[in-house]
Parts: C-alpha cells; sequence; structure tokens
C-alpha cells in the first residue's frame, strides 16, 4: 500500500502487521482439502494526514460477496437490534405508507422484513446471489448488485429517492470508499438520511479486538475520519450514537450536505473522545501491537496446557473474525478439533487456514468438552445463556477477547 485510499497521502505508519491469512469468509469444503489456498498480508496502517485506518485492497469485493457464507439472520440478537433500529427509525423519520427506505448490503432480509411488516415501502440492494435469494424468499424486495454511483442512480430513477438509506456493516467493506459514499448521496433524497453503522476503531484500539481486522473489512473508522469520508460523497454528518454491536460501533447519520445544519452535541462529545484517546496522533497506536502479541500468547498457553492435561476444547462459532485469531495464533486441530456453527451453510465445511472441522452446535452437548471456545466474542450475553446447559457436566466457556477470560456458567 503506497497512498491513502482517502486522501490520497503516502504518510501511512504500520498499527499492527498479523502476518498473511487466506480470506475469513472462505470456508473449504472437503474436496478442496488437498488443493493450494492462498493466503494474503493482513497488515494495518494509519493515514497520519486523515487518520484512516486501512488494510491494502489485496482482494476485491467481489471474490468475497458475490456467493457469501454469512446470514444475518442466524444471529438473535443483532436481528432484535434491527427491529429495535427499524422501529426507533420510523418513529424519529415520521415513516410511513408513503416513505421508502433502502439498506445497502440488506444480507438475507434481517431488517428489512421489519420494514415490510410496517407496511413501507423498501428494497435491499445486496451483491451477494445467495443471501439475496434468501432475502427474496422472505418477502423482502432486493436487487443484486453493488453498489456505485450508477446503481444509486439507477434505484433512484425507477423507485424514486429514498427518505432513509441504511448501511449496517458494509462501509469498512468497500475499498472505493468514496464511489460507494457517492452511491448512498444518489439513492437519498435531498432531505433524506443516511444511516451507516460501523465499528468503532476507538473500542478495537482499546479493546484489543484485533480479529475484526480482515481482508473484508478495508477500513476502519473514528468519527473524524468517518466524517471526512462521507463528506467525499456529499454528505455530512449530523449525529452520532455509540452502539455495543461488533465490541464496540458507531451510528452514523449524515444527510445531504445542503440539508444537514450544524452537527449534533454527541458528535462533538466523541471526537473529544477519540482525541483523549490519541487517535488523531501516532501516540494512540504504537502500543498495539504488543497487546496483541500478548492475546495470542495468553490464548496458545491456555491451549497447550489444557492438552497436556488431557482436557478437551472445542470451539464455538465460525465467524470471519475468528478466522484471523485461529490463523494469527496459529491453532490447528490438534489444539481445537472442531467448532460448531447454527449456520448450515457451513456444516461439513473446514475453517480457512487452519483446517478446523464445522459441524452442527448438537455436537457439544453429546462430546460434553471440558471448555468451549467461543469465537464470536462480541454476542456474550446472548451465547452465555445459549450454552448454559455446559454447566450440566461441570464445562466452562473460554473468551479470547480482549483478554484471557474462562467463565463458570449457570443454567
Amino acid at each position: 500500500m503506497t497512498r491513502c485510499r482517502l486522501c490520497g497521502s503516502t504518510a501511512l505508519e504500520s498499527v499492527v502487521d498479523l502476518g498473511a491469512t487466506p480470506p475469513c469468509e472462505s470456508f473449504l469444503a472437503a474436496e478442496r482439502l488437498d488443493a493450494p489456498e492462498p493466503a494474503y498480508p493482513l497488515h494495518l496502517r494509519v493515514c497520519t494526514d486523515c487518520w484512516l485506518a486501512q488494510i491494502p485492497p489485496l482482494i476485491t469485493p467481489e471474490e468475497t460477496f458475490s456467493e457469501y457464507a454469512y446470514f444475518s439472520s442466524y444471529s438473535s440478537s443483532w436481528v432484535e437490534h434491527a427491529r429495535v433500529f427499524v422501529e426507533d427509525a420510523a418513529e424519529r423519520l415520521g415513516l410511513g405508507e408513503d416513505s421508502f427506505v433502502v439498506e445497502v448490503a440488506s444480507n438475507d432480509g434481517y431488517l428489512l422484513r421489519h420494514v415490510v411488516d410496517r407496511g413501507v415501502r423498501c428494497l435491499g440492494v445486496e451483491p451477494s446471489v445467495n443471501v439475496g435469494a434468501a432475502a427474496r424468499e422472505a418477502g423482502v424486495p432486493t436487487l443484486t448488485a453493488f453498489l456505485s454511483p450508477e446503481t444509486g442512480a439507477a434505484v433512484r430513477a425507477e423507485h424514486g429517492p429514498a427518505d432513509l438509506v441504511v448501511a449496517n456493516n458494509v462501509y469498512a467493506h468497500i475499498p472505493d470508499v468514496i464511489g460507494f459514499t457517492k452511491g448512498l448521496r444518489a439513492l437519498v433524497a435531498d432531505d433524506g438520511w443516511v444511516s451507516v453503522e460501523v465499528q468503532h476503531l476507538l473500542t478495537l484500539i482499546e479493546e484489543n479486538q484485533y480479529d475484526t481486522i480482515y481482508h473484508e473489512h478495508f477500513q476502519y473508522y473514528t468519527v473524524a475520519s468517518a466524517t471526512r469520508a462521507l463528506a467525499s460523497g456529499g454528505l455530512t454528518l449530523v449525529d452520532v450514537e455509540l452502539l455495543p454491536t461488533h465490541g464496540g460501533s458507531l451510528r452514523l447519520w449524515a444527510r445531504p450536505e445542503e440539508a444537514a445544519g450544524e452537527p449534533g452535541r454527541r458528535v462533538a462529545d466523541v471526537l473529544a473522545r477519540e482525541k483523549a484517546a490519541g487517535l488523531q496522533e501516532l501516540s494512540g497506536y504504537t502500543e498495539f501491537s504488543a497487546r496483541v502479541a500478548k492475546v495470542r500468547r495468553d490464548l496458545l498457553r491456555f491451549l497447550v496446557d489444557a492438552a497436556e492435561e488431557g482436557r478437551t476444547v472445542v470451539g464455538y462459532g465460525a465467524p470471519g473474525k475468528g478466522n484471523t485469531l485461529l490463523n494469527h495464533c496459529g491453532i490447528r486441530p490438534d489444539l481445537l478439533p472442531y467448532t460448531v456453527d447454527r449456520n448450515p451453510y457451513k456444516h461439513g465445511r473446514y475453517t480457512p487456514g487452519t483446517r478446523i472441522p464445522i459441524l452442527p452446535p448438537e455436537r457439544i452437548a453429546a462430546d460434553r468438552p471440558d471448555y468451549v471456545l467461543v469465537l464470536p466474542w462480541n454476542l456474550r450475553a446472548e451465547l452465555v445463556e445459549q450454552l448454559a446447559y455446559v454447566h450440566e457436566w461441570g464445562g466452562r466457556l473460554v473468551f479470547p477477547i480482549p483478554e484471557l477470560s474462562i467463565v463458570e456458567v449457570e443454567r
């Protein structure tokens, strides 16, 4: 990487180098286990001119998202998060039968189905053929396409401008951040609203959430860098909410610059927090790599000690972030014989790079392991409840992030 993808600066400084890993959602079918598997450098740098943290665009969104293994509806807490958002947005913006809502990267319709239930006209724009088909089967109108300025203009010409455009957990996934932002502006009405949810770099740094660095995520935002990114497409940030999702996220409320007005107080408050944390100077990033190395050492020490003591450890979940962790730590089936996942698409497949089998969740109760390593640690509250049954045989849960934590659960 030689230039910042947002401002074009060459002033890029290393934050953490995680080596080379395969794309995190490239789960392997059994017949591919003897085939070569490409791996790409995973090196996070920050631009010291605009402070956008970013990795090189070594794979394209088309390679990742044409067929996708992640279905949002398999997370109960995420579906509930979407339902609450739709209710609040409808009240905040006065959405009704005459309104039009577009969601970009709408996945399997997990959010827009709540819009459909309210009788509000909507459209999903989803690049993945398989999950978009699932959305249409669920009654959510969905266009299979990547968002670009041209796509946005075509949707607007056919369906009219959107009163609300939603872009949850996609703003980090697009290397052409300026073109994508112009696509958002093309979709939204001149007096409309854009809501963007994206992981907050502040919590990623403070909570050692380095496993959320992977090839699908091309950039990592603060409010400061997001403000500049939105402005590149003609949108102005007017409000921000701090959310607990994904270990700590931003909900950015933006409007076309001609309708925006002055940003609200919460924008200034979060900007002040980011400045106090040193994220607008290099000092805020210099210790992160050492703390990442400690997470790796602690987890490996636990797994090796458990193996030598004859204790069994299996995994729960096969999220993309888990594959960054497994590959960076060099964890393979000798230390983690399998992981389980609720998504049947992944059953019978293997984690990329580390080749760990992915099985149905029922396998845990059948095998009664001593420990369950929880890879989607961001769903901690939900999964402590779901996995309470391991208490029946004295099993315990292990969370690797932000630091190694062993939890005894009770029913």
